[in-house]
């Protein structure tokens, strides 16, 4: 009777010890921390071409974030922003179109790397929301970084025919979500309608719980709120459909929407070195 009560005890023990290790171990998985980068500031001049009909001729401060991503198994860089080229124009980059985004850059990408003590080379995984200058502006300061791409955006070629990546950059080819590191904190979620392969990002943050980073399937707060569809995306249908996906994620993730080019949003929100855990 006392042998057997020694070794249930030592079970029992055992039990605790290697539900104790289990939990141990999932210290330190999963995305640790999340900083909010400056990739630009622009003023866009007529709101209405992403909310047709709506403010006509009103122009609207702009932003344009980058988002530095500390996972267990490497750093993850979410979109590039404008090219850091512009910080040194003096005048920034005026658009061919008055009615589009005038960009400025009153910091580079490269110096914010820096003053965090990260490398170009440190970067892990990057993946962009889509192809447009704002976002991929600095994608080549990675040649040797991984890109994760929906096939559709990678395939679409420039109206000058050539490829819109340069064919030498690793790059991932995705088709639909796709979980990046493979344990759910970090997850591309298909948002085609701006473009054929826009993607937006789904992050879980240990404190801050899910966000849902926009790219450009939204650009503003009440761009949103009214469900707007730009007049030139590429496909309005795709983009009504991809803003229900949205909702429906926000919804089930309990998650906050962080929406790119919100200048009133990003206001409220802290820029690295600062971040969120």
């Amino acid at each position: 009777m006392k042998v057997t009560s020694v070794l249930l005890a030592l079970t029992t023990g055992l039990g605790v010890l290697s539900g104790a290790n289990a939990a141990l171990g999932q210290v330190g998985k999963g995305v640790e921390r999340l900083y909010v980068l400056n990739c630009g500031e622009g003023v866009a001049g007529d709101i209405s071409r992403w909310s047709p009909g709506v403010n006509v001729g009103k122009s609207m401060d702009f932003v344009d974030n980058c988002y530095l991503i500390k996972h267990a198994q490497g750093w993850f860089l979410w979109d590039t922003g404008v090219a850091d080229a512009i910080a040194a124009m003096p005048n920034g980059q005026a658009p061919a179109d008055p009615a589009a985004t005038h960009w400025r850059r009153s910091k580079t990408l490269a110096a914010q790397l820096e003053q965090l003590g990260v490398k170009p080379s440190d970067i892990r995984g990057m993946a962009v929301s889509h192809t447009h200058n704002d976002h991929i502006g600095n994608v080549e300061m990675f040649p040797q970084t991984m890109l994760y791409v929906q096939k559709a955006e990678y395939e679409w070629p420039l109206e000058s025919g050539r490829p819109r990546f340069k064919p030498e950059h690793p790059a991932t080819k995705i088709e639909g979500d796709h979980d990046i590191f493979g344990d759910g904190s970090l997850r591309l979620v298909a948002t085609p309608g701006h473009t054929p392969g826009h993607q937006s990002l789904l992050v879980r943050l240990p404190k801050t719980g899910a966000l849902l980073l926009s790219g450009d399937a939204v650009h503003f707060k009440s761009n949103w709120d009214n469900r707007g569809v730009p007049v030139g995306n590429f496909g309005q249908e795709q983009t009504r459909e991809s803003m229900k996906k949205m909702a429906d994620i926000l919804a089930s993730e309990k998650a906050q929407l962080w929406i790119n080019h919100d200048k009133a949003q990003r206001d409220a929100l802290k820029l690295a070195p600062e971040y969120f855990e």
